[in-house]
């Protein structure tokens, strides 16, 4: 009988360490604004010089991370977010709907005492109504692609899912000029990259996780699925077996800040057309804070062509609907493994008025690194592996999707 309770204890005790967060799948803020027509408008008004003259006299000159040209060294950018899902601060709890985001650091929501249009329309933390609140008072900053944020420091009780994080140091923000965050499906952001990208002092959440002893394992995996009507789910302590195919094909982190790898190739219809005969290959950042694979400006403008894809003015790049099954198969090879994407995985569709149009999920960005181009691997590369992020080991795992049940 004693061995019967204590198995079951264990098995109590596992349930509880490995932890099941759901992620709902939005249209993305980009898409938003152009089903709007206000996408050509928005991107003029937030170009990153303009924009950081524009409020850099709001801000104070201590910080750094809120410099111009700051940006250009970031993957801040939410315009792209698409998997949102929920945690709680305070006690008792307040409820935030947020990205969790493998390219930043930093946890955040809004301040009630937040000044900006953009908080008006998201769920907004309350200080004075949480028992385990401590103040800091120090001042954050944080520089994004599309916007600027500052706000408080502040520490207190955060949930995520059934796991509980004590004295989480989080951001209050207060400031959000622009019209960025006014339209965007979440209230804030939830870091999952390494703490050298943190902006605010203290450990990042899942370092927290791991320092209490919060989870069976230091990973975390995500399952993003892209079938119409279906969502995802990001798994804290460790894999869920039943998503996908093993083997899990491990890649080295190179540079602990991102969830920064090496890749092999880029190819286009099997033929090696990026990333080739350089000694160090290409660097891949794993981001689920983006919908969208990035490369250097010139290899994706060669890419683009290869598709067949007109540009437009706002940087992206249409495709015939109708070409879609006739399109190139994009492969990226990542420690051997070649990761194959059909025309119906990169393209999205979208809704201007009465008509549909078809892009392709590749946008330009140029990024430095010490080991050479770098590439973004958004949700259009992530939707088709089950990714494993490994802090104990500092690697990157892919595996293959288990074929899902048709319905």
């Amino acid at each position: 009988m004693k061995r019967i309770l204590l198995l079951l204890l264990c098995c109590l005790c596992f349930v509880r360490s490995l932890v099941r967060i759901p992620l709902t799948k939005k249209p993305s803020l980009r898409s938003h604004l152009r089903a709007s027509d206000q996408l050509e408008d928005f991107l003029k008004d937030h170009q990153v010089d303009v924009f950081s003259r524009r409020y850099s006299q709001c801000y104070p000159p201590t910080l750094v991370s809120l410099k111009p040209g700051k940006t250009a060294e970031r993957l801040y950018n939410f315009m792209d977010a698409q998997y949102f899902g929920l945690i709680s601060l305070g006690t008792p709890g307040q409820n935030f709907t947020v990205v969790f985001d493998t390219g930043s650091a930093d946890l955040w929501v809004p301040s009630f005492y937040c000044v900006s249009p953009a908080c008006a329309s998201h769920h907004k933390f309350k200080a004075f109504e949480s028992s385990t609140y401590i103040r800091d008072g120090r001042v954050f900053g944080i520089h994004y692609g599309s916007g600027h944020l500052l706000g408080v420091l502040a520490k207190d009780l955060l949930k995520v899912g059934s796991l509980t994080v004590e004295n989480q140091e989080f951001g209050e923000s207060v400031y959000e000029p622009g019209m960025s965050f006014v339209m965007t499906k979440f209230d804030g952001v939830l870091g999952l990259s390494y703490p050298t990208l943190s902006e605010e002092l203290g450990p990042p959440v899942f370092d927290n996780l791991i320092n209490q002893n919060k989870v069976e394992k230091p990973i975390f995996s995500f399952y993003l699925n892209n079938s119409p009507g279906k969502d995802g789910e990001l798994l804290l302590g460790g894999v869920d077996e039943d998503l996908f195919v093993r083997p899990i094909s491990w890649s080295p982190v190179t540079v602990k800040g991102y969830w920064q790898i090496k890749m092999d190739a880029v190819k286009v219809q099997g033929t090696t057309s990026f990333c080739r005969g350089d000694a160090n290959s290409c660097q891949a950042v794993v981001d689920t804070g983006t919908s969208l694979i990035a490369g250097p400006t010139m290899d994706i403008l060669i890419l683009q062509q290869l598709i067949g894809a007109t540009p437009t003015p706002f940087g992206e790049f249409l495709v015939d609907c109708a070409r879609i099954s006739s399109l190139p198969v994009i492969s990226f090879v990542i420690n051997g493994v070649e990761y194959s994407l059909t025309g119906e995985t990169y393209v999205k569709k979208d809704v201007i008025g009465d008509r549909v149009v078809c892009l392709t999920g590749f946008q330009a960005i140029d990024i430095t690194s010490l080991f050479g181009p770098m590439w973004v691997l958004g949700d259009v590369f992530l939707a088709q592996v089950y990714s494993v992020f490994d802090r104990g080991q500092d690697r990157v795992g892919f595996a293959q999707l288990k074929a899902r049940p048709t319905e």
